[in-house]
């Protein structure tokens, strides 16, 4: 479950209804009745937060997300997209991340969803991120 007050439209979700799951994209919000709009690859759906759940954040996701990745020397992962950089201290380890775009570094951000990761990245670079290319 995703805390309604976590989430914002754009964000890239799971949500579940009668036992099926499918991830779409936060298209709408009511916070008078707690409601979240997802369309996903059929049509939109309105669902309250419990039927919500996060996409976890790993190497395939980003990828998803049109980052380009870089092995560093030292075994670190340094993942790109336009200018912002996330850094994982050893390949799929993504418990101690360092992300920055420009002079806005961030070490350790509690950051293992990929929602989590688009607010981040919305509030560094004022741009939502999408799987869109640059």
């Amino acid at each position: 479950m995703i805390k309604f007050s976590d989430i914002k439209i754009g964000d890239y979700v799971k949500a579940e209804f009668e036992g099926k799951n499918w991830e779409g994209e936060v298209t709408r919000l009511n916070g008078d009745e707690k409601q979240v709009e997802v369309t996903t690859q059929v049509q939109p759906f309105w669902f309250s937060p419990e039927h919500l759940y996060p996409i976890p954040l790993d190497e395939d996701a980003l990828l998803k997300l049109g980052f380009h990745r870089q092995t560093s020397d030292d075994g670190s992962v340094k993942y790109m997209k336009g200018s912002f950089r996330l850094v994982t201290p050893t390949p799929n380890d993504f418990s101690q991340i360092e992300m920055w775009y420009r002079e806005d570094r961030r070490h350790h951000p509690d950051v293992h969803y990929i929602h989590q990761l688009q607010n981040h990245y919305l509030a560094m670079t004022k741009v939502h991120l999408t799987d869109a290319p640059m």
